[in-house]
């Protein structure tokens, strides 16, 4: 078991600290807050060990899981990295895309493995149709959210908008050729609701919406590709997949066929995949673990971190 060490505890850093305690693979060592009075409370409830300091914190464990406001995480990080202790930094990895970049670069010199907190690819909606999508040509996302005091800080792209960015390029296996945003603000001093069009080299589109400001929640996306339409439902945690194939000769009286106007049919079909569960966070705290025993490649890689938070600042920087 690694001994890890939690750096936060607000809202996120509890259920992080809740569900490192129940792992079987740490040993949860305890905790830093810099706010007293909360960490006082926290240890107090749960029986979690507080620590003094960051830097005793980090004598102390083999990885520091980071679930501080994104100004501190380089910070943070840089001191465990040089202390050749494992970091695991919630979204986004940094204030800055120079800060990342430093940090992919110390985690090289110290020979530690970094992972990103980006949430959704350990979704088991996406993760029972990841392996269906082949080569998507247009991506349109919706990531709605009621008001939340919490995160209006950063504009809506790196408090929403960056999970669905990670998960795109992901998927996409192509350099962004060009971007395009619009945003705006209304309850925040930063954008609350913005629209984004990514285009990549190699032809695909993405229209991507977020917005802090809904009357609902609503976290979807849906896939097109040659033959294929591919729907994602992140907080229902549902997807389906609706397939097109050459018609048969002789169709079934329930063949769902279609004709074009050369002529051509085509036969559609659905296939829902079966959608495990799993608490998304716990595995993707878990699965880093499993990559720093086994020395392998976490999923998402601080230079995921960093690809996706590039792409995030090139939106934001339509803003302006």
């Amino acid at each position: 078991m690694l001994k890890i060490g939690v750096l936060g505890a607000g809202h996120l850093g509890k259920i992080h600290l809740r569900l490192l305690n129940q792992s079987d693979k740490y040993e949860l060592v305890g905790f830093y807050d810099p706010f007293q009075e909360n960490a006082a409370k926290v240890a107090a409830e749960f029986g979690y060990r507080t620590f003094d300091s960051i830097a005793e914190l980090i004598a102390a464990v083999d990885v520091i899981d980071i679930v501080t406001p994104t100004l501190s995480h380089f910070d943070c990080a840089k001191a465990a990295i040089q202390q050749g202790k494992h970091v695991f930094l919630e979204k986004p990895i940094t204030n800055t895309v120079a800060e990342a970049e430093e940090l992919i670069a110390l985690a090289k010199q110290y020979g530690v493995q970094g992972q990103v907190g980006h949430v959704e690819r350990f979704n088991p909606a996406f993760q029972a149709i990841k392996g269906k999508i082949e080569q998507p040509m247009f991506i349109e996302t919706h990531r709605l959210a009621e008001f939340n005091p919490r995160g209006t800080d950063v504009p809506v792209v790196l408090d929403l908008m960056i999970h669905d960015l990670d998960v795109i390029l992901s998927v996409v296996n192509s350099p962004v050729k060009f971007v395009s945003a619009s945003g705006v603000s209304i309850l925040s001093e930063s954008p609350d609701i913005a629209n984004a069009r990514v285009e990549f080299e190699n032809g695909c589109v993405a229209n991507i919406t977020a917005s802090r400001i809904s009357m609902k929640n609503m976290r979807k996306t849906r896939f097109f590709q040659k033959d294929a339409y591919i729907s994602v439902d992140y907080l229902d945690k549902v997807c389906e997949v609706v397939k097109m194939k050459e018609a048969p000769a002789a169709p079934g009286d329930f063949d769902l066929i279609f004709q074009n106007a050369e002529g051509v049919k085509k036969q559609i079909y659905y296939d829902n995949p079966k959608v495990g569960s799993n608490n998304a966070i716990l595995e993707e705290l878990e699965t880093f673990a499993e990559a720093i025993n086994n020395q392998t490649t976490p999923v998402v890689t601080l230079e995921d971190g960093a690809a996706a938070l590039r792409l995030a600042h090139q939106i934001i920087a339509c803003f302006k």
